[in-house]
């Protein structure tokens, strides 16, 4: 599976692609120059079960990382692994 960013102005995203087909998409926004907002995470039922979505965040965590800035996650999938994950709470910006 592959995890690729892109990102257009403040609006980026991470997509799960996997087998030919998009296997997920997480969604975030800009928040100036130290912050982003995750916003949303789908992931194609056919790859229910596969991880997918935790693969999405901690690719996000990753990329935080990498750029010395926080992550919000409005999303409640994303919240959801923050709040379980101790070793991500290094980025999440509460």
């Amino acid at each position: 599976m592959e995890i690729i960013r892109t990102q257009e102005g403040t609006s980026g995203q991470f997509e799960a692609v996997a087998e030919g087909q998009q296997a997920g998409l997480m969604t975030y926004s800009q928040a100036g120059k130290d912050k982003i907002i995750i916003d949303h995470t789908e992931v194609n039922r056919v790859f229910n079960g596969q991880g997918v979505g935790k693969k999405l965040v901690m690719a996000a965590v990753d990329f935080a990382r990498s750029e010395g800035i926080k992550i919000m996650p409005l999303c409640p999938f994303a919240k959801s692994v923050f709040q379980k994950e101790a070793s991500i709470e290094d980025v999440w910006f509460k």
